[in-house]
């Protein structure tokens, strides 16, 4: 279990469930418009950066956890030019989000996005993993004129979500941090504990906090946390907070902090059921 610092009773809070959707915010269009004023300094940005991976698959796993059913996640990793990025999230959610949440058992996406690097992240939600699979060709055209129109690369991974948990609807423009873990597999179970027991109700009650999500691939040991902040302010403030929760997750599951990773959530309709 993760140190609880100040003594209180956090590792007991079990923040509040909700599900809501969300849409594009002008603060956003503002950042994207800012990244595509700075020019040639925008394009040296490296084109590798965000990846954090190799395309993941999912073995044929047990669909639930404790009795609830486990949710399944396909996310795609987009490097982008950075002038480009703008027209790509608009296309994003004119045709690929309809074509996407229309699909069978879908449950939700969510568009994370770092303008002046030029990378993204699209975030699909699957009520199981047969319905992640038989997607994935209706979703591929589409998802290859996203990189047409950005001029970029894609790395797609899938991933089962063990923990999701939120505090307010989504609505756009919240501060999103991803942090890439791996452990060996025999401890993914011991992160997941760690995670949804200690970590998210004390990231909980840091002022901003809005959602935690973790993304677990037990075959591999790959990990992505997920943290939701009200605002990029927010997000910004919950710094240091963070950087003790990762320390103590090594700690409680021996785990191996890859990179960290901050966005901005351009829309999200993601929900449990």
């Amino acid at each position: 279990m993760l140190t609880n610092l100040a003594g209180s009773d956090r590792g007991r809070r079990h923040p509040r469930r909700v599900s809501s959707g969300g849409r594009l915010r002008p603060a956003l269009v503002r950042q994207l418009d800012t990244a595509a004023a700075a020019g040639e300094a925008l394009r040296s940005a490296p084109a590798g950066a965000g990846d954090g991976g190799q395309p993941g698959t999912l073995p044929k796993i047990a669909e639930s956890r404790a009795g609830v059913a486990v949710l399944h996640a396909r996310l795609s990793l987009i490097n982008a030019d950075p002038l480009l990025l703008r027209e790509s999230v608009r296309y994003i959610e004119s045709e690929l989000r309809p074509a996407v949440e229309s699909q069978p058992g879908n449950l939700g996406l969510s568009l994370l996005a770092s303008p002046e690097l030029g990378v993204a992240v699209l975030e699909s939600f699957w009520a199981s993993l047969d319905a992640l699979r038989d997607s994935e060709a209706a979703v591929a055209p589409a998802r290859g004129e996203v990189i047409r129109r950005a001029k970029g690369t894609v790395a797609v991974e899938r991933y089962r979500i063990p923990v999701f948990e939120r505090e307010a609807p989504p609505r756009g423009g919240e501060g999103v941090r991803l942090t890439r873990m791996e452990v060996e597999p025999s401890a993914v179970d011991d992160a997941i504990e760690a995670f949804g027991d200690t970590a998210v109700p004390w990231l909980a009650e840091t002022p901003g906090f809005h959602s935690a999500l973790l993304f677990a691939d037990p075959a591999s040991g790959h990990l992505i946390s997920e943290d939701v902040w009200m605002d990029p302010q927010a997000l910004a403030a919950s710094r240091s907070a963070a950087a003790v929760a990762r320390v103590d997750a090594v700690d409680a599951a021996r785990c191996v902090i890859r990179a960290v990773e901050e966005y901005i959530q351009v829309f999200s309709s993601a929900r449990k059921a």
